[in-house]
């Protein structure tokens, strides 16, 4: 289905996919004070209206509060910056054919300790994956050879892998420093996505329940896997230049004018307070980087819904299945896995 919008500049816009009611990006961490969401809302006249990030809150009605500002009958578009989906190796191992049963099985029966870090290389098992709970004498060899593979680019999606505008992301099992995805993987799946899974029937995961424009027809939830440090180059940001850092609020700052710029050229209504923050840099607060990146996630998956980035639905029946994808990534733009 084709919409076309009249933006709140006049302007008007074709939309190649069915523009959700609300969309939201939750920049994630396991600590619940660091988790961030930016919305935007589509207005009557079709465009959108962009607010400043704030807390996650609660997530036994986080969804609750995302489908009751959309309304009746409405698609929310929901991201966050976890992975969703299991390595192709790993899940092969552990006789995985698709991850969203696998999702609802984790945590529970056979699979009771699947969330808990392993202490030891010795506690490490095809359903006690993740590691380790805690530094000290750990290293990436405990966990591929516990887990039967030849080294740690083998516990990386495809997805996972570098392009040729960013580094690689960490591979998922991998719970130990500061750019490590698996404690963020492990709170976002037990206590949010896999929840809501079992108790909403509308709410669908993309690539696994099929393909994005497929799936933003039907009224409910869409829920994506982003990754902000891949839409910084979709932005043409600085910030993820090898003298930037999102952790200090004058290189944010520094980026201000492509975020305005966008959002002028895009027709996207900036509250007065998102307009603020991104000018000052999300502030001096501990908490700045994570507001900056789900705003630019959130940017990031407007881009995607106004056609100026494919989503990048997998064609790799692995890939749909078991590995699942991040949003807007160009498979193109991937180097070749490890052997």
């Amino acid at each position: 289905m084709r919409r076309t919008a009249v933006s709140t500049t006049g302007v008007r816009r074709t939309y190649g996919l069915t523009p959700p009611a609300v969309v939201a990006h939750a920049d994630w961490s396991i600590d619940p004070r660091k988790r961030r969401v930016a919305r935007a809302v589509r207005t009557e006249r079709g465009g959108y209206t962009a607010l400043a990030p704030e807390p996650v809150g609660s997530l036994e009605d986080f969804f609750d509060r995302l489908a009751a500002a959309a309304g009746p009958g409405e698609t929310v578009l929901a991201g966050f910056d976890f992975p969703l989906g299991l390595p192709e190796r790993y899940a092969e191992a552990a006789g995985i054919g698709h991850f969203i049963p696998a999702l609802l099985r984790f945590g529970r029966g056979r699979w009771t300790d699947f969330y808990a870090p392993a202490s030891t290389p010795g506690e490490i098992s095809l359903r006690r994956p993740f590691y380790p709970a805690r530094p000290g004498g750990t290293r990436h060899k405990h966990l591929t050879d516990a887990l039967g593979v030849a080294n740690i680019d083998a516990l990386r999606r495809a997805c996972d892998h570098p392009t040729d505008l960013r580094f690689a992301a960490s591979p998922l099992f991998w719970t130990l420093g500061g750019q490590q995805v698996g404690k963020a993987a492990i709170s976002g799946w037990r206590d949010l996505v896999a929840p809501a899974r079992r108790t909403r029937n509308e709410l669908r995961i993309w690539p696994f329940d099929g393909g994005f424009a497929e799936l933003l027809t039907r009224p409910g939830i869409v829920v994506a896997e982003t990754y902000p440090g891949e839409v910084y180059a979709h932005l043409q940001l600085r910030i993820g230049a090898p003298n930037k850092s999102k952790r200090n609020q004058a290189d944010r700052r520094d980026d201000a004018p492509p975020l305005l710029d966008w959002a002028a050229r895009n027709g996207v209504e900036l509250s007065a307070a998102l307009a603020a923050d991104i000018r000052d840099g999300f502030g001096s607060a501990a908490d700045g980087e994570d507001r900056f990146d789900a705003a630019v996630g959130l940017f990031g998956m407007l881009n995607v819904v106004f056609g100026h980035r494919a989503p990048g639905d997998p064609h790799d029946e692995t890939v749909r299945d078991i590995e699942g994808w991040i949003l807007g990534l160009d498979a193109s733009r991937l180097r070749p896995r490890s052997a």
